[in-house]
């Protein structure tokens, strides 16, 4: 069996289907191969509508989207509607359409969409997941930190996990907030250590004063030079402050059952999705605002990738036994 995970490329974005492709396959054994989608510039900003001629319309850098077509297409992001939208008939019907996040478009073009609880999308065919699908699961936790442990086992305990998003359409990490964000973990850190990851994201002037408060703590701070120790990270923390500008890393965080804080950020829109989101972990138990104290506590390992892996299956049974 095939399953092709397709997006316009970005990680956040890919690791979504891929997550969701993985854990399918953990269940139905499949073959899955990553296909990126990139407009033309002069395409890219088009309506989805107006793109009839999609593969005409592709970057030279692209993936070519064409037959013969997989058992399961999974796709997430804008750039992969024109093509998802037109997979059942491509492909006589017999490929299985799975739309990540909230398609804005024809419900019915799809098998299945898999949309966020809080973007409040309804259906038939919609499963509504608290926060994303992911690529974290024990196993690959244990596996990616292999080459991370003898540095980071070392270190004196608690291992304060700080994963720093940055600016976005609906938030912000000004100067004045990344400061007061910085004296607030070194005061909980205490004489643990940390391990900070910055974003792609994170401004200039904030990581500079993330690395002038906290540069000397016991631990590491990433800033994207080498290898990533985002999975060795997210194993080795007793506790996880994440901030609130990212579903996706939350999310993540949410899989391992540690304690996960939410660090706040300027807003830069009112409170929509991300506070139905926040507010629905929250009462779940799972995260809590971030305060200056850590505290312990216990919930139930948000598993949301295998939950939706499990609906595929379902309604992919269902599509050939009918």
């Amino acid at each position: 069996m095939t399953i092709w995970a397709v997006s316009d490329g970005r990680a956040g974005i890919e690791n979504q289907v891929m997550g969701l492709a993985e854990a399918v396959a953990r269940l139905l054994p499949a073959d899955i191969a990553v296909k990126r989608i990139r407009f033309d510039a002069a395409f890219d900003r088009w309506p989805t509508a107006l793109k009839l001629w999609p593969n005409r319309m592709l970057a030279a850098d692209s993936d070519r989207i064409e037959a013969p077509w997989p058992d399961i297409w999974i796709a997430a992001g804008r750039a992969t509607l024109p093509f998802s939208l037109r997979m059942k008939k491509r492909s006589n019907g017999r490929t299985l359409v799975v739309q990540l996040q909230d398609p804005k478009e024809n419900l019915s073009a799809f098998d299945l969409v898999i949309a966020p609880e809080h973007d409040e999308v309804k259906g038939g065919n919609v499963l509504s997941l608290l926060g994303s699908t992911n690529r974290i699961t024990p196993n690959r936790l244990t596996d990616e930190a292999a080459g991370w442990r003898d540095r980071l086992s070392s270190l004196p305990r608690p291992h304060v996990a700080v994963l720093v998003g940055g600016k976005s359409k609906t938030h912000d990490l000004t100067a004045d907030r990344a400061r007061a964000i910085a004296h607030d973990i070194r005061e909980a850190v205490g004489t643990g250590s940390l391990l900070l990851t910055l974003s792609r994201r994170t401004p200039d002037d904030a990581r500079a004063i993330f690395h002038e408060v906290l540069g000397d703590l016991p631990g590491l701070i990433y800033d994207g030079q080498g290898d990533n120790p985002y999975f060795a990270v997210l194993d080795a923390a007793d506790y996880i402050l994440v901030t609130e500008d990212s579903v996706n890393m939350v999310a993540e965080a949410a899989v391992t059952g540690k304690p996960v804080y939410r660090l706040a950020m300027d807003r830069l829109r009112p409170e929509g999705k991300f506070a139905r989101f926040h507010q629905a972990l929250e009462e779940r138990g799972i995260v809590r605002p971030f305060e200056g104290k850590l505290d312990t506590w216990t919930y139930a390992p948000l598993n949301e990738t295998a939950r939706a892996a499990t609906k595929v299956v379902e309604v992919f049974s269902a599509k050939h036994s009918s």
